[in-house]
């Protein structure tokens, strides 16, 4: 799409005022550090941009530029169908499902505009009138600024949107150590850098601003960590219990199932979390190499997402679910083995 449909796209912004922008439930980096740059590029263009988030979002994303003006779901439902009704464009980022945006399905379904995805997530469906999807790229960010490029736009990058774009490079690729890491993707964070964005102060404002309860938390995930060493596989769990014992707070848990892939000879690790006001447990899967825990994720507990990354979830209790992973864990012995 991004080089055959690019011209009807423009000719779409020429006509649009009025935009909303649109992330997934539980927006991470990629996912607010996307919609906020866009919204940024599209007001510099002239644009009435608004992004709204389905849900909250973890505190050491709440320093991005832009921030203040995010509109959540959840808190301001009334407005929210308002601008969504009224919208001409609607960009959904980093996700491929309007299944995804939670209780903010139902006012898009009954939306007018025109829908243009922007993703890296496998198998997008195809509600949108126009689908960039590649899978192979670091970050729904990284396409963002390919986006931008692609519209003869990237002079207009400023800091606040170089800032943005960074931090889901950098949040997505776990610090460029991924192997959705490429040399392109190298490129763009130098010229980014170039733009405006400080490195040096994104790193900090997303890694070391934890609390004390986190740190804790963290210490008990550890003792909970169980390794299957013939099948080279680690999981931790945490039941509700253990996360109001520590005042969890939204995106405490961030990067933990990484400790378990971290070990020696490990290849595929997965954090088991109990929501009890949603009565799911949620689960995220890693992996490295050729696993697929995307495939892996859908198979089992209603999931996706990447090769080595994945999430998904599951109704039954926090035991039964480990349980019926541990069942099934060894019908996957010959590619574990590998």
């Amino acid at each position: 799409m991004i080089d055959t449909r690019i011209l009807e796209i423009t000719a779409e912004l020429a006509r649009a005022k009025n935009i909303v922008i649109v992330p997934h439930k539980g927006p991470d980096g990629d996912a607010m550090g996307s919609t906020l740059g866009l919204m940024h590029f599209l007001r510099n263009k002239g644009h009435e941009a608004t992004v709204i988030a389905p849900n909250d979002y973890p505190h050491f994303l709440k320093w991005l530029p832009g921030n203040d003006e995010v509109i959540i779901y959840e808190n301001d439902k009334e407005r929210s169908d308002e601008l969504i009704s009224n919208a001409e464009i609607v960009f959904t980022l980093d996700f491929n499902d309007l299944n995804r945006c939670g209780s903010m399905q139902d006012a898009l379904l009954e939306s007018d505009a025109v829908f243009v995805m922007i993703d890296h997530h496998q198998e997008p469906s195809d509600y949108a009138h126009y689908t960039y999807s590649d899978s192979k790229m670091s970050s729904t960010c990284e396409m963002v600024y390919k986006f931008i490029d692609k519209l003869r736009a990237a002079k207009m990058i400023t800091p606040e949107i170089a800032t943005c774009l960074y931090t889901g490079i950098m949040t997505d690729t776990g610090s460029f150590r991924f192997s959705s890491t490429s040399s392109h993707t190298h490129r763009v964070i130098a010229d980014l850098i170039d733009k405006g964005a400080q490195n040096d102060k994104i790193h900090n404002n997303i890694y070391d601003t934890n609390s004390e309860n986190k740190f804790q938390l963290l210490g008990t995930a550890l003792q909970n960590l169980k390794v299957n060493k013939d099948l080279r596989t680690a999981y931790i769990s945490l039941s509700q219990e253990e996360l109001d014992r520590h005042n969890f707070q939204k995106g405490d848990t961030e990067g933990f199932v990484n400790y378990g892939l971290a070990l020696d000879g490990i290849i595929f690790a997965v954090i088991f979390i109990e929501k009890e006001n949603e009565n799911i447990i949620k689960m995220s899967f890693r992996s490295k190499g050729d696993f697929d825990v995307n495939k892996f994720a859908r198979a089992h507990f209603e999931g996706g997402g990447h090769i080595n990354a994945a999430g998904g979830k599951s109704n039954l209790s926090l035991n039964d679910t480990i349980v019926k992973f541990n069942e099934i864990l060894p019908q996957y012995s010959e590619q574990l083995k590998k």
